[in-house]
């Protein structure tokens, strides 16, 4: 069988139905492969490869499969790595083919720059964000690698891979008889006793949940509820795992962090158990000082990445390697061992919801909160970078059956539209894709795909006309020089009416509140939109945490004696 039929058919028996990629010379042969078995299989082409690899990000987040993007050798491969590294550190697991010159082209070991036209050393570049790379210079080697490929991709932690392969490889013939080499999935994870999480929480009287996106990335968010209906304990999110628990539950208490909502770094920070559960911790949720983080907690963190352990939040911190299936069951089978009697600090964290919630809301943040109430439930939803994704964040009012994806340890603009594009594939169902007037121009081209394939992304522009984040910053530390952020200092924006209309796709403009009825029929309708929000030239995210500042007092921060009566409010439980 010809490697790149085989390649095909491999992905087909792994249920994958959409792969993404952009036609190369280096590839056309894995392209042939995919036309023959169009009827099994769509290979979507995006207008940049950055795209395809956001989008096949975006299809393993909505179906938990893996997802699958292609390109070919030299600048083909080398524009996956912006999407590759986004699989890297949010955890999604992907199979990156490249495309590379003949083998006998390669100037292999010659001390030369490069000998094939497009030769690119793709594996060596990847290899610091890849959970494994290789370069198939053997046609006896395709089955071994391919299968070593996906399920590394998904085992324990998951994350992407890449497969290089030269174009003559691709050509080659591989009898169909040869033995399977394919890995076991097994998780070696390091033994843990669980009981000590029963008996920090027996101690405790103030006890919290960190969620993080790990719960999504395991597929348990459904176990994770039903956990926390039984524990009965208060749950706060990192800011990509907003949609692990339902917005309306008693013990949801929003998301922690930089941006986060006030209220809930301050429950978090006055807290004296912390058991985090699939969340990195990293510096943007926790703060810049660490002695100031949650001072009088205890932190049980849950990974099933032991490396995670490496960086340490406290040192006396509880560290259980294992995956969160494990330790729910575990939790829902001792539930009878655990003595509930946290009605005074939920109480308390009550209080400071309910006093706090409402405090920081500004005009964009009013927005989104009317827009998401004519968002039908089960409809999926991405953010780009920047201050549209923290008002998403923040005051998008998440409906049980919907999901939310960011791009999280990257943060990489550019990513929502063509992230929509791949869980649109996924679904076949509407999906609302946020974005800034700046990250919307990152990947641009791709309305083309989305017009081409009738997909019915819903295409949210939110427009202030400067890089708002970045301004923000200036603001607070260039003394407002907004040298290249604002219009006529380097940057500006198009006319996206004009935009919509060249490529066909239909626009509606919205400019205060009280004109967001109008979108409804567009959110309803059956093909792509362009809906642009227009929030003034001059906006801001709040709260948020400046540097050096506990995370439980952000910016602008509260009146000195409101903040200390808020925060001995809590002494006495």
């Amino acid at each position: 069988m010809k490697v790149s039929d085989y390649i095909v058919d491999y992905i087909i028996q792994q249920k994958i139905d959409h792969v993404f990629g952009y036609p190369g010379g280096m590839v056309t042969d894995l392209m042939d492969s995919l036309s023959k078995r169009s009827n099994e299989i769509t290979a979507y082409v995006v207008r940049h490869e950055q795209a395809a690899a956001f989008a096949a990000c975006g299809y393993a987040q909505a179906t938990h499969k893996t997802g699958v993007a292609y390109a070919t050798s030299g600048p083909g491969a080398t524009n996956l790595i912006t999407g590759i590294a986004n699989a890297y550190f949010d955890s999604i697991p992907c199979v990156f083919i490249t495309g590379q010159v003949n083998t006998y082209e390669s100037k292999g070991e010659l001390p030369i720059r490069q000998s094939g036209f497009q030769e690119m050393n793709i594996v060596a570049m990847v290899q610091c964000i890849t959970k494994y790379a290789v370069q198939i210079n053997e046609k006896k080697s395709v089955v071994k690698e391919l299968e070593k490929a996906f399920c590394i991709a998904q085992e324990g932690r998951p994350g992407p891979v890449l497969i290089d392969i030269p174009m003559n490889i691709f050509k080659s013939d591989i009898p169909l008889n040869k033995e399977s080499s394919k890995l076991n999935d097994q998780n070696n994870l390091a033994s843990a006793s669980f009981n000590v999480i029963i008996e920090k929480l027996n101690n405790s009287s103030k006890p919290v949940i960190l969620a993080g996106r790990g719960i999504e990335i395991a597929n348990v968010r459904e176990e994770f509820r039903k956990l926390v209906e039984t524990l009965k304990i208060p749950v706060v999110t990192s800011m990509i795992a907003i949609d692990s628990l339902e917005q309306n539950s008693k013990y949801n208490y929003g998301f922690i962090g930089a941006y986060g909502n006030r209220f809930s770094n301050i429950i978090l920070n006055n807290s004296d158990l912390i058991i985090s559960m699939g969340s990195r911790l990293d510096r943007r949720q926790i703060g810049n000082n660490l002695e100031l983080f949650a001072p009088k907690a205890q932190i049980i963190r849950i990974d099933i990445d032991h490396d995670e352990f490496s960086r340490k939040v406290k040192n006396e911190e509880i560290e259980i390697c294992a995956s969160l299936t494990s330790i729910f069951n575990f939790l829902l089978e001792k539930k009878n061992e655990i003595k509930p009697r946290f009605k005074k600090w939920i109480g308390y964290c009550d209080y400071v919801k309910y006093k706090l919630q409402a405090r920081d809301r500004q005009l964009s943040n009013i927005m989104v909160n009317e827009i998401s109430k004519y968002v039908p439930d089960g409809v999926t939803i991405t953010t780009d970078v920047g201050q549209n994704q923290v008002w998403v964040a923040q005051s998008f009012a998440l409906k049980d059956k919907q999901r939310i994806f960011f791009s999280g340890g990257h943060g990489a603009m550019g990513y929502s539209l063509p992230a929509a594009l791949g869980l649109c594939a996924a679904t076949q169902e509407k999906v609302i894709s946020f974005n800034g007037d700046g990250g919307i121009q990152m990947n641009i081209q791709e309305l083309n795909t989305v017009k081409e394939n009738n997909l019915p992304i819903k295409i949210f522009v939110f427009n202030n006309h400067s890089l708002g984040m970045i301004r923000h910053f200036q603001e607070m530390y260039f003394n407002s020089d907004f040298v290249q952020t604002t219009s006529n200092t380097g940057y500006n924006t198009p006319d996206f009416q004009k935009i919509a209309l060249a490529y066909d796709i239909p626009y509606v403009s919205i400019h205060n509140v009280k004109e967001i009825p109008l979108i409804e029929e567009y959110i309803l309708s059956d093909g792509a939109c362009i809906i642009e929000v227009f929030v003034g030239d001059t906006t801001y995210v709040y709260p948020k945490l400046a540097m050096g500042r506990p995370i439980s007092d952000q910016e602008p921060l509260l009146e000195r004696k409101e903040y200390k009566e808020i925060m001995e409010e809590c002494s006495g439980i």
